[in-house]
């Protein structure tokens, strides 16, 4: 899929939430303040996706305790400042990548982050 400013299907969407959950913002936010006082710096961080009129949280992001994969955060905040969208930045990480061998960028966040970061840099995103 080339996620050069296209349209992102339903399916991209579907396959997100089926195998790591889809939430909706406002699920996450209220999850949050069950399992911690001040959940706005957890907020800040998060990775949104933008579909319809929702906003959700792709579940790749989350680790245990309601805390954020250091990775995936690591990679979203360089993805801000390369200008990658939310949605494109999203659908990047569930797409096989030619820089990681062919696999996801998602299947790499137990690894080393260098080889992520070098992907993230060195796809087209114009």
């Amino acid at each position: 899929m080339a996620l050069n400013r296209q349209p992102i299907n339903d399916q991209t969407w579907a396959g997100i939430r089926a195998e790591f959950t889809l939430p909706a913002l406002e699920q996450v936010r209220r999850r949050l303040t069950e399992l911690m006082d001040d959940p706005e710096p957890v907020m800040q961080q998060l990775v949104r996706v933008f579909i319809d009129d929702g906003t959700f949280c792709p579940g790749f992001q989350f680790i245990a305790g309601g805390h954020l994969h250091p990775t995936v955060v690591d990679l979203f905040q360089r993805a801000l400042e390369l200008k990658v969208p939310h949605n494109y930045f999203t659908a990047w990480m569930v797409t096989p990548s030619r820089e990681l061998g062919g696999s996801r960028p998602v299947d790499h966040l137990k690894s080393d982050p260098a080889p992520l970061l070098r992907a993230l840099e060195s796809h087209r995103w114009s």
